[in-house]
């Protein structure tokens, strides 16, 4: 941004932070052979498990922040990766239950590993993963996140002015 640009707005900052978080996630994931958003689905995945969960394609896309049309498509390639394994639940044939597979576990572990080196450098500029600086932007993000939005509706009969 040059010095006779207007100052940036939050939302852009956000934005092109998350952007540039996701492009170094892509690259440092690409010799794992995953993407980011597979890296957030089968990362998220080992801590629910950890946990002693073995969640539903819906509780991992409501954990992520992911549509689950979208966690579908992930956990199938995944799966066809020997990542994952995809079952039904007998109690709702509607749901889907994932867990990782051994070879899954070790990728995982792998990945994780690269990104928290990632995150280190990323957060540096704070003080790095264990600095006040870093809790506090950790619990701003946290709020910003938890704050519910409405949703616009921009051809809602209720916003329209009428003219006389």
């Amino acid at each position: 941004m040059s010095a006779s640009s207007p100052s940036p707005t939050p939302g852009f900052l956000v934005w092109r932070l998350a952007n540039k978080w996701r492009v170094a996630v892509d690259r440092a994931m690409a010799p794992l052979g995953l993407t980011h958003a597979q890296y957030s689905l089968v990362a998220s995945l080992h801590g629910m498990q950890r946990a002693g969960g073995r969640p539903s394609q819906r509780q991992l896309a409501d954990h992520t922040g992911l549509e689950a049309l979208y966690v579908s498509k992930l956990a199938r390639a995944l799966e066809s990766a020997g990542l994952i394994d995809r079952t039904r639940d007998p109690r709702d044939p509607r749901a889907v239950r994932l867990a990782l597979t051994e070879q899954g576990e070790a990728v995982t572990r792998q990945a994780i590993e690269v990104v928290q080196e990632l995150l280190q450098q990323l957060l540096e500029p704070l003080g790095g993963l264990d600095a006040a600086r870093t809790r506090a932007f950790t619990a701003e993000l946290t709020a910003l996140l938890d704050a519910p939005l409405a949703p616009s509706v921009p051809n809602d009969e209720s916003n329209r002015r009428t003219t006389p």
